[in-house]
């Protein structure tokens, strides 16, 4: 008997897994929410196709990052999808960041990212990036530029020739345990499975709780927050610059990405999210922001993270600010150069309830229903390696 699966969540590592287990041939459903797919942090990144740099050597993140870049490349050349190379240069500033930078280059070579240079003098950055300030570098060339939009839609095509079915403007409202099979309810549909793999993203610990898992790890909505760079200062950046993260904060922090389509945007910063789909200070529920302050992580995360958070937020209130953490890197880059505010992505944190910001993919399981709880960036990156490690683990 074929067996039945519905997925929660038209985002790409969804409908990844959906491609993956119909071209199987089990029977699939997903339900979607919204009336298009990858609405939420999938078509809201940065598009970038990540080569593994920062990831603690062997995690998931790390594991399953070199294996989705390899699949996502091969499925874009497949499908006639732009893959672009542009390259990744995490810069140090400074002394004070050689240290975390030697860090990003060993943990880069455990990781196997290729081509990986380092760079230690500032007319070696400049030939790779002229407009750059610096002292050193790691240089990642195989870093590239995707629209993670079009390979979703991609996938889903692969899935509906594969027999499955794509239900858009389907939220999923109950979903129960019956007679060994998963009950999946919405507004306008009741379907029986005898697996379900929940891939919600931003409502992943809601859908959790329906069938009784562990409220933690709850979601804590982060917003990162894009300027675009105007066409004719854009070119003071040739492909990405990124500067050296601090190891204490699951982020980035500001940097110059050049998209598949060679527009050249500044960010994502980091701020909290007042709901959980908050693309913007005037998008709030209080229920969202009453649940992450009851949370009994929150007091914890303040306590260690607060002066983070004030700078960040101020970036976010004070254009200037904003400025001044993109120039650093790019001094001959004026405030008139960030034309126009960018649409915004919130970005889907996992959070313990010891204040603790997980870092790694997270998976539970409960009894038929599997649920991603934590997808973070590199996912769309490794959104096929996902599908491959869920249903090897979780499905087999």
């Amino acid at each position: 008997m074929t067996e039945r699966v519905g997925v929660v969540g038209g985002g790409i590592v969804g409908i990844a897994l959906a491609r993956l287990l119909a071209g199987r041939g089990s029977e699939v459903t997903v339900f979607e929410k919204e009336s298009r797919l990858a609405q939420h942090q999938t078509g809201r990144n940065s598009g970038v196709v990540h080569a593994g740099l920062y990831y603690k050597p062997g995690s998931l993140k790390a594991m399953l990052c070199a294996a989705g870049r390899v699949q996502l490349r091969e499925f874009c050349e497949e499908k006639g999808l732009p893959f672009r190379e542009v390259g990744k240069l995490v810069v140090a500033v400074d002394e004070s960041e050689l240290h975390a930078l030697a860090e990003i280059e060993r943990r880069s070579i455990e990781n196997g990212v290729p081509d990986l240079a380092r760079i230690d003098d500032p007319a070696g950055l400049r030939e790779i990036e002229p407009h750059v300030a610096g002292i050193a570098a790691v240089h990642s060339p195989r870093t590239a530029a995707v629209d993670y939009s079009a390979i979703t839609e991609a996938m889903a095509q692969d899935v509906r020739a594969a027999g499955g079915r794509i239900l858009l403007a389907h939220e999923v409202t109950a979903m129960t345990s019956e007679n060994g099979r998963v009950r999946v309810v919405t507004a306008a549909t009741e379907d029986r499975f005898e697996r379900v793999v929940v891939c919600a993203g931003l409502h992943s610990d809601v859908v959790a709780r329906f069938v009784g898992a562990d409220a933690a790890p709850k979601i804590l909505p982060m917003r990162g927050e894009y300027w675009d760079m105007t066409p004719e200062s854009a070119k003071l950046v040739r492909g990405m610059i990124y500067p050296v993260p601090d190891p204490r904060f699951p982020f980035l922090g500001v940097h110059f990405t050049r998209g598949v389509y060679d527009g050249v945007h500044v960010g994502p910063n980091a701020v909290p999210a007042l709901a959980r789909e908050g693309y913007g200070w005037l998008r709030i529920s209080p229920k969202d922001t009453w649940e992450s302050l009851r949370w009994p992580g929150a007091l914890p995360l303040v306590r260690q993270h607060w002066r983070m958070g004030v700078d960040e937020i101020s970036a976010s209130l004070l254009k200037a600010l904003y400025y001044r953490k993109a120039r650093r890197f790019v001094p001959e880059l004026k405030m008139s150069d960030l034309s126009r505010r960018a649409p915004a992505g919130v970005r889907a944190q996992a959070w313990g309830r010891d204040g603790s910001l997980l870092d790694d993919f997270a998976v539970d399981q409960v009894g038929a229903v599997t649920v991603l709880r934590n997808a973070p960036s590199p996912a769309a990156t490794s959104s096929m390696a996902i599908a491959e490690y869920v249903a090897e683990k979780y499905l087999s």
